[in-house]
């Protein structure tokens, strides 16, 4: 017997895009030309600004792709930061490379270095991986303390007699406006391939993806090498525009990975949008208590309990349970379609 099928029969369709994916789309690429022609018409002092706000962006995008979505909660990224940095005095002062193509070096010089300290520190599980992190990234600082080539615990500048000032600070912002916009580009493609896949099904549930074949090591040290390159490169972009590069400042987990934590928590862990939301609430708050150093960490502190208690999925974790918005669809949604008759 052959089954007819009514024309009114409900069809399933899976669909990832939304309409206001779509239309957010068409937004965001607005944006993102609004922030390459920038530097045209804004003032140094504004090119500044948001390189920092980009640079954050992009370092919390990749401690959210390994903690949100890889479940691998790491409190040493500040080393990839200082590494980065520390390249481009190596590779600038020390060889003579290019200033420019430096950047990008030291973020390669990085992620290879990150392959040895990844294999030790995915010894470790759970709070004892997060420790080993924040013990290797001071591991890091003692060596730059202790090499002299690199300026030792004072530090050193990068060599930039040679640039044009007015140039050096165009192509510092548009490397971080690479950076940070390539930062939420990357996480979106590798939450949309098997990668994707396999580290959020490890992070839901790590015995059930083993089983079903998933190699929960591979899977993260990938993610972990990726995040470690790109937050370099991040941080190379930051230190391009400071000049002046200090262990204490660049491998420090106050100025870098605890504010990370921060944003990716306050913004929505595990979403793509959460770590856009919580730089930029961040980066706001601190501009306005910049000169009240003392209220600025007690308000910090009180927020992030706030929050930890009773907005445990942030700002945009929010939103998305109340409004169902997905503007990065990485989610697969099965979508009933009625087939009307002709």
């Amino acid at each position: 017997m052959s089954a007819t099928i009514d024309a009114s029969t409900p069809a399933f369709v899976v669909r990832r895009s939304t309409l206001a994916s779509r239309i957010f789309g068409i937004v965001a690429l607005v944006a993102v030309v609004v922030l390459v022609v920038l530097p045209t018409f804004a003032g140094a002092s504004t090119k500044f600004k948001m390189v920092e706000l980009l640079t954050l962006i992009a370092i919390a995008q990749m401690w959210n792709l390994l903690a949100g979505f890889a479940g691998v909660v790491s409190v040493g990224q500040q080393a990839f930061v200082g590494l980065g940095a520390y390249g481009m005095i190596v590779f600038v002062n020390n060889q003579g490379f290019n200033l420019y193509l430096s950047v990008v070096i030291s973020a390669v010089a990085a992620m290879i270095v990150s392959i040895p300290m990844g294999l030790i520190a995915f010894q470790l599980r759970g709070s004892y991986f997060a420790i080993g992190t924040w013990v290797l990234a001071e591991v890091c600082s003692l060596v730059m303390i202790n090499n002299t080539s690199v300026g030792g615990g004072s530090g050193a500048s990068i060599k930039v007699t040679d640039y044009d000032l007015a140039t050096r600070q165009d192509v510092t912002y548009w490397f971080a406006v690479v950076a940070g916009v390539g930062a939420i580009v990357l996480s979106y493609l590798v939450l949309r391939s098997r990668l994707g896949l396999r580290m959020q099904a490890i992070r839901d549930n790590e015995a059930g993806a083993r089983g079903l074949g998933a190699n929960v090591y591979r899977t993260r040290f990938a993610i972990w090498t990726i995040a470690a390159f790109w937050t370099a490169l991040a941080g190379a972009t930051f230190y391009l525009g400071q000049i002046r590069v200090q262990p204490t400042g660049s491998f420090s987990v106050v100025q870098w990975t605890a504010p990370i934590i921060f944003i990716v928590v306050i913004g929505g862990i595990g979403t793509i949008e959460g770590p856009v939301i919580g730089a930029v609430l961040y980066y706001l708050f601190r501009e306005q208590f910049k000169n009240q150093v003392t209220w600025y960490t007690i308000t910090l502190g009180v927020i992030a309990i706030v929050v930890a208690l009773v907005l445990q999925k942030g700002v945009w974790g929010i939103i998305r349970a109340r409004t169902g918005l997905d503007l990065f669809p990485v989610r697969r949604r099965l979508v009933v379609e009625r087939r009307e008759p002709a």
